[in-house]
């Protein structure tokens, strides 16, 4: 990932923090010269690794989850908050004309290895794990013993657990730090004040995010 030194985010437990943020991950892996990308939610596990566990799964049809994947390099990229930043945001617009678009975003990218998941018993708890998580709130949550036994039982075979042990991370905070104070002052109240509940979510992580050093 291009990290400017401005937007580079290195701290572990921040890291860890944003992977536990994040819901949908996008799960890359390279097969025969090939990117392989799919889209799932996954689940932060603080234990496990000096990162901790992501774990998800996949139809058991998906070429990522066949037995050949086992022990294969992967990466997972969470985006936990993004937002288009419009020049008009920026005081010193008005003042020079001199700023274009640009896009705020917070990443980070998880590197490790798939290790496949059959056992009924823990994929079960996987999906129980990750029903509560997005679950949480609703004022009727769905758990697994909602289902029929046997539907439930029937539906677990048609899927594989991942774990993906965490061995690196990197990330990416970018939110306007190469601006003057004025205009992060500026982008901050034009995303707060946006109907869209992500332009949102980035001025609530600008708040707070180290002054610019130049």
């Amino acid at each position: 990932m291009y990290r400017p030194p401005a937007f580079a985010e290195d701290d572990p437990q921040v890291l860890a923090g944003l992977l536990a943020e994040g819901r949908l991950a996008t799960l890359i892996a390279v097969v025969d010269g090939q990117a392989v990308v799919d889209h799932l939610p996954m689940l932060h596990v603080a234990d496990g690794g000096p990162f901790g566990r992501l774990v998800g799964h996949l139809a058991r049809a998906n070429p990522q989850a066949a037995t050949e994947a086992e022990g294969r390099a992967v990466t997972v990229v969470m985006v936990t908050a993004e937002a288009y930043v419009s020049p008009s945001a920026y005081p010193s617009k008005a003042e020079h004309g001199r700023a274009v678009p640009t896009w705020n975003y917070v990443a980070v990218h998880a590197h490790g290895r798939l290790h496949r998941i059959e056992d009924p018993e823990r994929l079960t708890a996987i999906v129980a794990a990750l029903t509560e998580r997005h679950e949480a709130g609703r004022a009727h949550p769905w758990a697994v013993a909602d289902a029929p036994a046997d539907y439930f039982a029937a539906q677990l075979k048609g899927i594989v657990g991942i774990e993906i042990v965490v061995e690196r991370l990197e990330g990416k905070r970018k939110l306007s730090q190469n601006r003057s104070a004025a205009d992060r002052a500026g982008v901050i109240a034009d995303l707060a004040g946006s109907e869209a509940e992500g332009d949102r979510a980035v001025a609530a992580a600008m708040i707070g995010e180290a002054a610019p050093t130049a």
